[in-house]
């Protein structure tokens, strides 16, 4: 018997079914609409799937320590920072912590320890960590904002909108998951290999050598690549920045500046930054204008100051650059002069121009200033590529002008300082073995900003006297070496009691400055410096590796903030260099009336 007409067949669905009279082409255009809506359906439903499956192969150890240093991440370090740095620092961090996190998941499983919760516990697990993230990534972000706005008021900074805190989230987030992504394909990469091995080799050694095979290209490519690629642009780009001039600086005429006329130094060979040290100054009206307003140099006594300097370009390595520097210093008779200082400079070949001012207008413009360029990159690149040449550089330098300064009578030799900022810091430092050293061929010596590597800075604070801090240390009570560290000011050097020897040795820092404080020790090791009372930072809590990643990216800006903070030293060389050696009749007001002046003087940091 057939079925009837307005009964569905056996196994047939009614809303397939077409209706009764209609059509071949209607049933086949049904049928296409039918199929069309079906795959609409299923397109979000394996959307959502690809979704969940990523999301179930995250490691709920990770996610737990990926909250976690977000939430460390915010916290204060040395140097207010910005959405862009925050960001940044709080991906790094994340996935830092995702990835220990995951560590820790996987060696707990392969030593046999597994929980296993059933699918209601789990859940309830799953719900608890999203309830925590909820709460704690604004509460932290509004912490951050605190914190970050305290510190900026510290430095007398303006705040910035309270709009960049979104940023930090999505950069930060974002950061994390594109690394996730990235550590995944090569793990995905290692697998195929290892499962390629697999059919000539035992299974475990197929995944081994599919892993350090992986493992070795993707360093390769990096190295190779990427950062060898970074570094030749960097290369090529401060090179092109080295033959340039800076605006306003012109070839000087005056015969007691190299690159003049009668230097034996061209002007084309001096570099970048030397075309601008040569170029710049106090001139004498301004320096008789100073003088004018005490009684310690008188106005008929005002002369041009010295400046000699050769470049990277002079001669064919630093001994023949140091000899030249050498010959400008004879060809000038700045062996006449007061006082005589051999600055080692920062990478680029830059000597701080609030150094240079504030030496010139203290003694009367009876100075004279030896330098040279070792290098053209910036300072952390110099570092990185080439440890060595500063401490070269700076031996080199020294002693070429330490041997002829030998050679001038005893009684009218200058008064020999050695200086040197940040890198130039560490390179000065380099010509001398010790204390001993210092004092035997100095008559006085000014390191400011001086990074955590250099030798000597870190024999005097690890052997600091027992009570004082590491970020304002006293050694030997203070008898010869001594550290300025009041912020903007360093005259704190005369807060030890005792006698302090002559030749003298000062250090001038701040506590917030992260050039001082970057090391890789960092990553593992809580140090010193980190829980003391600094005058100009706030309360850290020292988390391996975070607090790394934060002191590295407060490194790069440490230089941008307003001057006695951070990176920025601008009036402290007032109270430094009165306290090595400054002009007779001098005093406190003295050196309040220079900072004062200097205070008008931009900071060319």
């Amino acid at each position: 018997m057939e079925p009837s007409a307005g009964r569905p067949q056996h196994g047939e669905d009614p809303a397939e079914r077409p209706e009764q009279g209609e059509s071949p082409g209607r049933r086949q255009q049904h049928g296409e609409s039918a199929a069309a809506d079906q795959q609409h359906d299923e397109r979000p439903r394996g959307l959502r799937l690809r979704l969940e499956s990523f999301a179930r192969r995250f490691s709920p150890t990770g996610l737990v320590l990926a909250l976690t240093c977000y939430c460390i991440s915010m916290t204060p370090s040395l140097i207010p920072r910005g959405w862009l740095f925050q960001g940044l620092l709080t991906g790094l961090s994340m996935i830092a912590g995702y990835a220990a996190g995951a560590f820790l998941g996987w060696a707990t499983r392969r030593l046999g320890f597994h929980a296993r919760w059933d699918a209601s516990t789990t859940r309830t697990l799953w719900f608890v960590l999203a309830g925590l993230t909820a709460v704690l990534v604004p509460w932290f972000l509004v912490l951050a904002s605190r914190w970050q706005g305290d510190l900026r008021t510290l430095f007398g900074i303006e705040a910035t909108p309270e709009s960049h805190v979104m940023l930090v989230v999505l950069l930060g987030v974002g950061l994390a998951l594109v690394l996730l992504l990235v550590a995944r394909g090569l793990r995905w990469c290692s697998r195929r290999a290892g499962d390629l091995l697999g059919r000539w080799v035992p299974a475990r050694v197929a995944r081994l050598v599919g892993a350090v095979t992986v493992t070795v290209v993707a360093v390769l490519l990096v190295n190779g690549t990427l950062i060898n690629g970074a570094m030749t642009a960097l290369k090529n780009i401060s090179a092109a920045t080295d033959a340039g001039t800076p605006d306003g600086a012109v070839e000087p005429t005056s015969p007691l500046r190299s690159g003049s006329p009668e230097s034996v130094v061209d002007w084309d060979d001096l570099g970048f930054q030397g075309r601008g040290f040569v170029s710049s100054g106090p001139s004498v009206e301004q320096i008789v204008d100073f003088a004018a307003g005490g009684d310690v140099v008188a106005a008929d006594d005002v002369v041009e100051p010295i400046r000699v300097y050769a470049g990277l370009q002079s001669a064919e390595d630093i001994d023949a650059v140091a000899a030249l520097v050498v010959d400008e210093l004879d060809r000038t008779d700045a062996w006449d002069r007061e006082i005589l200082v051999v600055a080692t400079t920062t990478g680029t070949g830059w000597v701080d121009p609030s150094m240079s001012q504030t030496l010139e207008y203290m003694h009367g413009g009876d100075t004279a200033i030896a330098a040279m360029q070792y290098s053209y990159l910036p300072s952390w690149v110099s570092f990185l590529s080439d440890r060595d040449t500063p401490p070269a550089a700076g031996k080199a330098l020294y002693e070429a002008v330490y041997d002829a300064w030998l050679e001038q009578p005893e009684d009218s030799r200058p008064f020999l300082v050695a200086y040197g900022l940040s890198l130039g810091s560490f390179g000065a430092q380099g010509a001398f073995s010790g204390l001993q050293d210092m004092t035997e061929r100095t008559q006085g010596a000014l390191f400011v900003g001086t990074p955590s590597f250099t030798p000597n800075w870190a024999y005097f604070t690890k052997n600091r006297d027992p009570g004082s801090l590491e970020y304002s240390p006293v050694y030997e009570g203070g008898r010869q070496v001594r550290f300025g560290t009041e912020p903007g000011s360093g005259a704190d050097v005369w807060d030890i009691p005792g006698t302090w020897e002559e030749p003298r040795v000062v250090y001038l820092q701040h506590a917030s400055d992260a050039v001082i404080w970057w090391s890789l020790d960092v990553l593992w090791r809580e140090p010193d410096w980190v829980s003391e009372p600094g005058p100009d930072r706030l309360e850290m809590t020292w988390v391996p590796v975070v607090t790394f990643w934060q002191v590295t990216f407060d490194m790069f800006v440490a230089g941008n903030v307003p001057q006695g903070h951070g990176h920025s030293y601008h009036l402290a060389y007032s109270d430094g260099l009165a306290a090595l050696g400054a002009p007779e009749g001098w005093d406190d007001t003295d050196t309040a009336r220079l900072k004062e002046l200097m205070s008008g003087v931009p900071d060319e940091s």
